[in-house]
């Protein structure tokens, strides 16, 4: 058995490798000298040469198709990279313009006050549940000269003044603060009161007091520092009126104030030491955002 099967194996192997020479051989002669054996040949070799061709192109377009979306992803997966890195570039510069611009707007209210300032940082935040900043501490203290009292201004107003020293980081009581009290102007009526803040948890406020109740004081009226006892310079801007309320009697009106800075986006600041408190400036106005 195992020599039949081995004859057997031999003569299947020798007829798989004559075969297909059988098949070229008819598929290359001319068709006018085509006898009945290749003509044959050439019957049996047509649906094994369509099956073939339709599974070569088959074969084919799926390799194509393959390369052809390997080659797609390859190149979206670049250019989302390239896109990656230019719009973190882009952020970067945008970074960098807005700080160019604060820092050009500091140094312009800096040549408005006159006098000796010295720029500082803020540091640290005293926050309460609702997020509204208590106070605010900056990278200037003792070493630099700065002392209890002193005013502190932002590009968009009055921020507050120095309430404790250490020898690196200052501590700043902000015009919202209920132990600040300020003497203020409202324009453009002109009527002199007291600023002096709500201290609320959840909402940056002062008030006005000691407006007389005949005062022509309307929502939208800004309110600047008179310059009287000279702790600060008068003309800075403080805030804008947000609310007036007459009642029918007394003396006095009540008139409440929003804070032109916004001290949760505090940023940097002016510490004005000496010289500046007696001038009479105003910050230019900014739309943007609190720096």
């Amino acid at each position: 058995m195992n020599n039949v099967r081995r004859f057997r194996d031999a003569i299947l192997s020798v007829a798989l490798l004559i075969l297909p020479f059988f098949f070229l051989s008819a598929n290359l002669k001319d068709p006018s000298r085509v006898g009945t054996f290749d003509e044959g040949l050439l019957k049996i070799s047509e649906p094994l040469q369509y099956v073939g061709a339709q599974t070569a192109a088959a074969v084919s377009s799926v390799v194509e198709d393959y390369v052809y979306l390997w080659e797609v992803r390859a190149e979206n997966d670049r250019l989302s990279l390239e896109n990656a890195v230019l719009e973190e570039e882009a952020r970067e510069l945008r970074i960098q313009a807005e700080e160019n611009n604060r820092l050009r707007r500091l140094l312009e209210l800096r040549d408005r006050l006159g006098g000796e300032t010295v720029n500082a940082e803020v540091v640290a935040r005293d926050t309460t549940p609702f997020f509204r900043v208590l106070r605010v501490r900056l990278d200037r203290g003792q070493r630099d000269r700065v002392d209890v009292g002193m005013p502190v201004v932002s590009t968009r107003g009055l921020v507050g003044q120095i309430r404790r020293v250490t020898g690196h980081t200052a501590d700043v009581l902000l015009t919202v603060d209920q132990e600040s009290a300020i003497d203020v102007i409202v324009q453009p009526a002109g009527a002199r009161g007291m600023l002096q803040g709500t201290g609320e948890s959840n909402q940056y406020l002062a008030r006005v007091q000691y407006l007389e109740r005949d005062e022509e004081i309307a929502v939208g009226d800004e309110v600047y520092t008179s310059g009287l006892g000279r702790r600060f310079p008068a003309s800075i801007l403080v805030g804008r009126v947000t609310r007036v309320t007459r009642a029918e009697f007394g003396l006095y009106q009540e008139v409440e104030v929003t804070p032109s800075v916004n001290f949760s986006q505090l940023s940097e600041v002016l510490i004005i030491m000496e010289g500046s408190r007696e001038q009479s400036v105003r910050p230019r106005r900014s739309s943007g955002t609190e720096e």
